[in-house]
Parts: structure tokens; sequence; C-alpha cells
């Protein structure tokens, strides 16, 4: 495996010029899906490659129930500093996957919590009024059907202060807005990039541009939706000069994450174009060439490091 074993532990720092820059050159929803896109494969071929490691530091552990030939001086050879990186990998791996693990269960507990608290309300319908004089509103995304429990759609949780400081057409665009969330599954591109931070801290990044971009995605829907994007473009100021912030940053809020003056500047502009790639000679496309490239070398590396070691270790396994 050599040292193709690592790369794909610090490629992810290719993606992050991109991800500062994407959404000068994108439209919000290019934007969140290429990075969505580019910090799942990095996320995954870093996990894998904590596994091969982990592979390796787990034959040489006594009592293990891997082969004996797992622990052969070859199969050490095959990864430079192996002790070391072996036993690092087994604490990284176990980090990772409890990470992502919390991350889940944060994530459905939140939602879970949130649809029981809204079904005590009188209504059932998509819009949920809740009858606080404070000024909020987030879109609560579905949950599948289980057994002895139906599935439950989406709805939009807005309180009745919000509705109180916007007028009527500002009412329409943030109900358009966090109807986009809902349609678009917003949630689940921001849950993807979430677990690939928790796989891999360089990824991090990513998490803060992609829930951003999303809700940039949504203002340009809702802008669609009402036909006027100064109207959208108040209304969005508006509700962040009287909102509070949203129970939890895995609800996706009208007036946040991200800086709102950038959203409302973005609005004032002209429909960003639609196209999925930023134009070649602006830095914004260096940066997607880059994060392009370190995205392919990581995960040729992690394909050679997965061949590399089962051939080592099929050579090495007694018939």
């Amino acid at each position: 495996m050599g040292v193709f074993v690592f790369l794909p532990l610090v490629l992810p720092l290719t993606a992050l010029p991109i991800a500062r820059l994407a959404g000068q050159h994108l439209h919000p929803r290019s934007t969140t899906r290429l990075l969505t896109a580019l910090a799942v494969v990095l996320g995954v071929c870093s996990t894998l490659c904590l596994g091969l490691l982990m592979v390796v530091g787990t034959a040489q552990l006594p009592g293990n129930p891997l082969p004996d030939g797992w622990s052969d001086p070859e199969v050490r050879a095959a990864v430079p500093f192996a002790e070391v990186a072996g036993t690092a990998a087994i604490a990284g791996l176990a980090a990772v996957l409890t990470a992502c693990g919390t991350e889940l269960r944060r994530h459905y507990r939140v939602r879970s919590r949130t649809h029981r608290a809204l079904d005590g309300l009188p209504s059932a319908t998509e819009l949920a009024v809740l009858p606080d004089d404070t000024p909020y509103a987030y879109a609560v995304p579905g949950l599948p059907a289980r057994p002895g429990r139906p599935a439950r759609p989406g709805r939009i949780a807005v309180s009745r202060g919000m509705l109180r400081s916007l007028d009527r057409d500002e009412r329409r665009a943030l109900l358009a807005h966090e109807r986009a969330h809902l349609a678009e599954r917003h949630h689940r591109y921001q849950l993807a990039v979430r677990l690939a931070g928790c796989a891999n801290p360089l990824l991090l990044p990513l998490r803060t541009a992609v829930a951003f971009s999303a809700e940039r995605w949504a203002d340009e829907e809702a802008a669609r939706t009402v036909g006027d994007r100064r109207l959208t473009a108040r209304a969005v100021g508006k509700a962040a000069l009287a909102s509070r912030p949203t129970p939890s940053p895995l609800l996706a809020g009208f007036a946040a994450p991200g800086p709102v003056p950038r959203r409302v500047a973005a609005l004032l502009d002209p429909v960003p174009p639609a196209r999925s790639w930023p134009p070649a000679l602006t830095p914004a496309g260096l940066a997607a060439l880059v994060a392009a490239a370190g995205t392919a070398a990581s995960a040729l590396s992690a394909v050679n490091a997965s061949v590399a070691l089962f051939l080592v270790l099929k050579a090495a396994t007694p018939l």
C-alpha cells in the first residue's frame, strides 16, 4: 500500500478552496450538490483507509480472531510505520464510528421530538403555528414509517410572533422558503456533510458552506415562487432582525444559518446562472479543478490500498 493509504486522510484539504468560492459563480443548488458530493466521496475514502490501517493494527494484537498470517512481517511491511499507524487507526476508526452514530442518533431524535411537540397543536396541516410571541420559523423534515408508527410528512413550524413581524406578502416568501427546504430535502445534504465531517475533521468547513448554500437555495426558490426578489430579500432581513436561533442546528431556519447580509445582497442581484461548474478561468474554476483532482486522487488511493492489502493478505493466509 505504501504512502497511498495515508493520502485520503489529507486530501480533503483540496476541497477547502472551492467551499469558499463555489457560491460566487454557481447557483446555490449546484453549490450544495457539488460540495455534498465532494464531502461524501472524501469522507468515505478517508474512512476506508482508516479501516485498512485498522486491519493491519488489529492483526498485531494478541488474541485477535484474524488469521495468524495477517500478522506476518510481510503484511506489516505493506504499511509505513505499521505499528504506530495501525494502532492509531484503531482509535481513529472507533472515534469516527462513534461520532457518526452520535450524529445520526441526534438527527433523528431532534426530528422525532419536534414532531411529537407539533402533534400537540390543534392543527394537523403542513403549517404549525406555535402560540409563542418570540419570532422564529423552521422546517421539520418528515419521518419514515416504522412498525406501529405511520410515516409523518414534513411540517413548517412558525411562531405567532414571526407571523406578526411580517406582512402578508413577506409571509408568502417565508412559507415558500420553508417549503423549498422540505421539497428539496435539504436536510439530507446537510446530514451527509455532517457525517463526512465526523469521518474527517478536515471536511468540517464544508458543513458550514453547505448549510449556507442550502439557505441560499431556499431563498432562490422562494423568490421564484413569489416572483419578487426584493420582497424575498426584505422578508429575510426582517426575519433576521426579529428572530432567535432555531432549537437545533439540524432544523433549517428562515434567518439562519450563515451571514444574512450575504443572502440579502444575493437576492438583490440577478438570478445566479444555472451552470453546474464554475468557469475554468476563474478562481472558483481553478478551485473546482483542484477539488476534483483531490477527490479523484483520494478515490484512486483508496482503491489502490484496498487491492494491495487484499493481495498481501491473500498471499499471507495459508490455504
